[in-house]
């Protein structure tokens, strides 16, 4: 991967009870600490983005996938900042479709 391409990240959200909330969401920065946003030159706002506290969060790292609960939420005027919780490797034959 050259300097100038950059890998894309994306998260998976489920909400108990609910269902898959947003498969694939692309985020701006991801860790297991928790994830953003940057709506900057966007049409949609933070506000429009449905996650909550409890929600269940997925994504892959290399050739690994996480799970994490969203503690916090907090939404800025362009920015979203997602906070995670009980963050762990999911085991290699998990399936989450």
């Amino acid at each position: 991967m050259s300097r100038t391409e950059r890998r894309l990240l994306t998260v998976d959200v489920d909400r108990r009870g609910y269902g898959r909330r947003y498969t694939s969401l692309p985020v701006d920065e991801l860790c297991q600490d928790g994830f953003s946003i940057n709506f900057e030159g966007a049409y949609i706002r933070p506000e429009h983005i449905d996650v909550r506290v409890g929600d269940i969060v997925r994504w892959r790292h290399e050739d690994r996938r996480f799970q994490g609960r969203v503690a916090d939420v907090r939404r800025e005027e362009l920015a979203l900042h997602v906070t995670l919780a009980d963050v762990a490797p999911l085991p290699p034959d998990a399936f989450f479709p």
